[in-house]
């Protein structure tokens, strides 16, 4: 597992400081999450009159931390009721569709390997998501009772499920079957 470090600035120096604030920087190393990022802080993400305190201690701290999911989750295409027919089961290539919900965990550590899976496999294979919240119809249709579940379509025709948040290979192995 990698790891990460962090410096800590101190913005205000209590007059009496215990030893371990003496230092002008404090370095931590903690360990690497996949899925999460560091952002810095910019006047435009916490405008000053919007934060709900009003502490300028608090203010232009280091960064925050945010999901990648967010961004990822837009990579590959959705595909909703009125366009299924004619990109994933009429398509010539064969189709990875993954089913999510916005509210899922799992789902939202699956969707940065499924984008990596449609940059890998461009040209090769078509790749699509779901959302079974906007689409139960799809979902009910193909008997999706846990999310995520992966689905490969060649030829019109539901070829393997893979349910639950799986490594890479796993999605991988079952991608190169219907290559």
């Amino acid at each position: 597992m990698a790891s990460a470090t962090v410096t800590f600035s101190p913005i205000m120096a209590p007059v009496s400081a215990p030893p371990f604030l003496s230092h002008p920087r404090i370095s931590l190393t903690l360990p690497e999450f996949r899925g999460l990022k560091i952002m810095p802080r910019s006047a435009s993400v916490v405008p000053f009159s919007r934060s709900v305190s009003r502490d300028p201690r608090l203010h232009g701290r280091g960064a925050l931390v945010v999901c990648e999911a967010q961004e990822t989750a837009v990579d590959v295409a959705p595909v909703k009721e009125d366009a299924w027919q004619s990109l994933v089961l009429d398509c010539e290539l064969p189709v990875l569709v993954e089913f999510w919900a916005p509210w899922c965990g799992p789902c939202r550590m699956i969707h940065p390997v499924v984008d990596e899976l449609s940059k890998d496999y461009t040209g090769k294979l078509k790749c699509y998501k779901v959302n079974t919240d906007e689409c139960p119809n799809i979902a009910t249709r193909y008997g999706i009772r846990s999310i995520p579940t992966v689905m490969i379509f060649k030829n019109g025709e539901k070829k393997e499920a893979v349910i639950g948040a799986v490594p890479k290979s796993t999605l991988i192995s079952c991608i190169e079957r219907f290559l």
